[in-house]
């Protein structure tokens, strides 16, 4: 006798033998035990997950001589033509090969006939979606209303490609992919049938090698058989199926979570000297750092995932220590260079610097525990406990509008000394023109006559401080101002002269914004003058404020590659720095 695959050999017959697909099979069952089946269907999923199988098994349910039933009886003359190909009236058609308005024209033609000897005329359409348009459209009017013994079975793996107008003329059914845990199972009960010697494990590789296919999992299990015989270890399967690649999965990824670059280039090395295609590896490798995301994320449900029993115990053991941040930036850098990767003429060297790349990656802080660092540091100046730090490290306020609000609820702010904190006053406002102006005279030692440098610096500093109480972003722009003089209620206003914010602060609107800041502050209407200063010759306040300029910047820049801001800045992408002071020093 002719020797049948195991994919035809073991092809469901009744509805019962269906795997994966319990949500199809319930629902064509009800339907026939209601009498409520409809004149048309559309079976649409990957391929091999039994789309053909269950049209086959439709029509032997609404054709065998003991039915309509949801079991046929598999012996009947109906059940055994249509099981072979035979049956006059089941006519399975492919439509890659009859894509034309001919063959649809024939078979609008041929459907007016009543069936031979069944209950009904069953056109089982494959690959549909191959129909050309003309042959769409001559279909429809066909399809809408068709004789009553006709039930027409489309089955695509491409429905996208199916025009709405036969969509919406057919009854609609997803097949899904079948789990890696199902698959196993069909072969195990294949292999005890067959009296297979074979390792649970070895089934899993199969399955896995399925890709969620069954008839692709049983064609590579009989290759396997052929390669093996009855009795088949798992280095058979391994040789089989190529899968010598996987023993570097685990040996690579460890060398990147430890950050061993010159252990992961070893390992490629040993891989292309044992013939690995670079390529195919560099797709396993993707979905293995796969796997260890989805365990670190979902480890008490990772049973859920395709994902082998064995193996995942072991990726736990090797996540365990690795924050989720590290090893989602691990699967985003392979992502973002496979397309590259694959064009490629040198596969080797470029997956050598991707995971070169990796492993010298800086490991991710996660984000609570910035905020919590930041958090205890802000306490401790709280309490006047000093922190330590290697330079010195002036208080920063960083807002984000959108991921800093969602994780703490306000915006995050800390400060860092290495002084002992002072805590920040209020400026008073100076009414100039009441009884309370002696008093705030006499507090900030100045008064509009008197220009003298300690004034104006006092002036200056109390002035900019109610800026950023009234105004937190004008305030941030002019941080670096200079106050050259204050006479006649005119208050001119000292500006580096390559700042970037210079041009700006000259236009009308920015002056007529300081100057109503100015009159709260001054209680009477003042005059606002922006002079640029040149900061290299000192003709504003003379040395002494270069001096104090060139001080401020060079604490500013410091403040900007504090390594703390710049994990706080890339952890979130819409993080900004609105501003940046100096803490005094606190006197006794």
């Amino acid at each position: 006798m002719e020797y049948l695959v195991l994919a035809r050999k073991f092809r469901p017959q009744t509805f019962e033998d269906v795997t994966g697909q319990e949500h199809v099979v319930k629902t064509l069952c009800n339907s026939i035990n209601q009498g409520r089946v409809a004149h048309a269907f559309l079976f649409s999923g990957p391929r091999g997950v039994g789309k053909t199988s269950v049209a086959r098994i439709l029509a032997k349910s609404l054709n065998c001589e003991k039915g309509p039933t949801v079991t046929p009886c598999n012996i009947c003359s109906n059940c055994f033509e249509i099981t072979n190909g035979s049956s006059l009236d089941v006519r399975e058609i492919d439509g890659a090969s009859n894509r034309g308005i001919d063959e649809i024209r024939e078979l609008r033609e041929n459907v007016k006939f009543a069936p031979v000897v069944s209950k009904y005329k069953i056109y089982i359409i494959d690959e549909v979606h191959m129909l050309t348009r003309e042959a769409f459209n001559a279909l429809l009017k066909t399809l809408e209303e068709p004789p009553n013994h006709v039930i027409f079975i489309f089955a695509t793996t491409e429905n996208h490609k199916v025009p709405a107008t036969i969509l919406s003329r057919c009854q609609c059914y997803d097949f899904r992919r079948i789990s890696l845990s199902e698959i196993a199972a069909n072969l195990g009960g294949v292999a005890a049938k067959e009296g297979i010697k074979i390792s649970p494990s070895a089934l899993l590789w199969i399955a896995e090698a399925g890709d969620g296919s069954m008839r692709d999992a049983q064609s590579i299990f009989d290759q396997v058989i052929s390669y093996a015989g009855m009795d088949i270890k798992d280095d058979d399967v391994e040789e089989s199926l190529g899968l010598s690649d996987r023993k570097y999965l685990f040996r690579i990824s460890e060398a990147v979570l430890q950050r061993n670059a010159g252990a992961c280039l070893i390992i490629i090395e040993e891989a292309y000297l044992a013939g690995i295609d670079m390529k195919h590896f560099y797709q396993i490798l993707l979905r293995h750092f796969r796997n260890l995301l989805l365990i670190k994320i979902a480890a008490d449900g990772s049973s859920s995932f395709d994902i082998a029993p064995e193996q995942i115990e072991k990726l736990k053991n090797q996540v365990q220590a690795i924050a989720r941040e590290t090893l989602q930036r691990f699967v985003e850098i392979m992502i973002a260079e496979e397309s590259s990767f694959l064009r490629s003429q040198e596969p080797r060297m470029k997956l050598e610097a991707i995971i070169v790349k990796m492993a010298y990656l800086e490991p991710i802080i996660p984000l609570g525990e910035i905020i919590s660092t930041i958090e205890n540091i802000e306490q401790r100046l709280n309490q006047g406990l000093p922190v330590t730090g290697n330079s010195i490290e002036p208080q920063v306020s960083a807002h984000n509008t959108a991921q800093a609000n969602q994780a703490t609820g306000s915006n995050i702010g800390s400060q860092f000394s290495q002084n002992k904190p002072v805590k920040e006053t209020t400026p008073p406002k100076y009414n100039m023109g009441s009884s309370d102006r002696a008093d705030a005279n006499e507090e900030s030692n100045f008064s509009g006559a008197n220009n003298n440098s300690d004034d104006l610096q006092s002036l200056c500093e109390n002035f900019k401080k109610f800026i950023k109480k009234e105004n937190a972003i004008l305030g941030a722009k002019i941080d670096t101002t200079e106050i050259v003089s204050y006479e006649n209620d005119c208050l001119t206003l000292g500006f580096p002269k390559n700042y970037i914010f210079l041009e700006e602060m000259k236009t009308t609107t920015q002056k007529e914004k300081l100057e109503q800041i100015a009159r709260e502050f001054f209680q009477k209407n003042v005059a606002i003058k922006i002079t640029a200063i040149d900061v290299e010759n000192g003709n504003a306040n003379g040395n002494n404020g270069r001096k104090q300029l060139n001080g401020l910047n060079e604490i500013k820049r410091e403040a900007m590659n504090q390594p703390l801001l710049q994990k706080v800045m890339d952890e979130l992408s819409d993080a900004r720095v609105v501003e940046i002071k100096v803490q005094p020093e606190k006197k006794n």
